[in-house]
């Protein structure tokens, strides 16, 4: 009688298990095949981006979705804003996209979203756009961490110069923060800002120019990721290595080659990596209304989603950039 009854129970239980393995297989899957998600960025030679390209493809493949990072070779903001206008009539699932200049974006964006295209800004930002969110770093933050490495480093003082693209929106908040923090390090004093327009040769000229003049210059603050071996190109041309204290931005592989050389004291480094693995799944979230807050994201008041993730940063130097890079994963080394 036992054996019997442990017979139904297990032909019932082998029912139930059919039932289910039935079930899942009919259910539709969470992600379709023609799910494209797209991230535009600046300058895709930069290692920068190519930390940032490993984060959005990592995303991609945890999801079961299909993405891609495109944009010019080299800082060329109009050419980016056509990639980001082809990418839009492809009309993809999401974008990320890193504004180069955040006025010549800001109509492109606005027509993505009335077409129901999802924009998210990611490390550069459009902010009078209709863009549904920003992810990256607090840029006025990381200038002000910037003077403060300076200060620290320049225990007396002195005067600074710094490099950065005029007009690009992260550059230009960073100029801000650094700005702001000289009230609280009067005896340090900003001698000039120059225009490196992203480029490691145009870096290396600008800093080389100004220290032809003879004017003192006890240290050099690099916003953007090309400064710091531009700055330190021209240190090295003039014998004077060691002599102009150089406040690096990004951990790109010669900035932190030249820490470990003592070329560069500090770099301010972003995480690419996390800004573009995040926007990727809050572009995700969205697509398939995981956050039930509204509707539709196309008619609510606000997007379901915060309107800032602040990546933040860390303060990289002599001390610690051996561990730095051996806590970076495989697809991220620098060497």
């Amino acid at each position: 009688m036992k054996r019997n009854a442990f017979l139904v129970y297990g032909l019932a239980g082998a029912c139930v298990a059919i039932g289910v393995v039935l079930l899942a297989a009919c259910a539709k899957p969470y992600h379709a095949q023609t799910e494209r998600y797209v991230f535009v960025a600046t300058n895709i030679d930069l290692p920068y981006w190519q930390e940032a390209e490993a984060g959005f493809l990592d995303a991609a493949k945890e999801l079961g979705v299909r993405a891609e990072m495109v944009g010019p070779k080299g800082y060329q903001p109009n050419a980016e804003v056509v990639v980001f206008r082809q990418t839009v009539e492809e009309r993809p699932t999401g974008i990320c996209l890193s504004a180069a200049r955040p006025e010549i974006f800001q109509a492109q964006i606005d027509k993505a979203i009335a077409d129901g295209v999802p924009v998210i800004c990611v490390d550069a930002d459009s902010p009078a756009s209709k863009r549904l969110t920003f992810v990256g770093t607090d840029n006025n933050r990381a200038g002000r961490e910037s003077l403060r490495q300076m200060a620290k480093l320049l225990d007396d003082g002195g005067k600074v110069a710094v490099l950065t693209i005029p007009g690009q929106k992260n550059l230009d908040d960073r100029v801000a923060g650094v700005a702001d923090a000289l009230a609280n390090f009067p005896a340090i004093k900003l001698v000039g800002i120059l225009d490196d327009k992203g480029d490691v040769k145009v870096a290396a000229e600008q800093v080389f120019d100004l220290l032809q003049k003879k004017e003192k210059i006890d240290g050099i603050i690099c916003l953007e990721a090309s400064g710091g071996s531009g700055a330190a190109e021209a240190l090295h041309a003039l014998k004077q290595e060691g002599k102009v204290t150089i406040v690096a931005f990004d951990g790109d592989p010669a900035t932190l080659d030249l820490i470990e050389k003592g070329v560069i004291a500090a770099t301010i480094a972003q995480k690419p990596y996390v800004m573009s693995y995040y926007g990727l799944k809050l572009l995700d979230d969205l697509h398939h209304g995981a956050v039930h807050q509204f509707k539709d994201w196309r008619t609510a008041l606000a997007p379901p989603m915060p309107a800032f993730v602040d990546t933040g940063t860390v303060v990289v130097d002599k001390n610690n950039v051996k561990a730095y890079r051996e806590a970076l994963p495989a697809h991220v080394k620098t060497r």
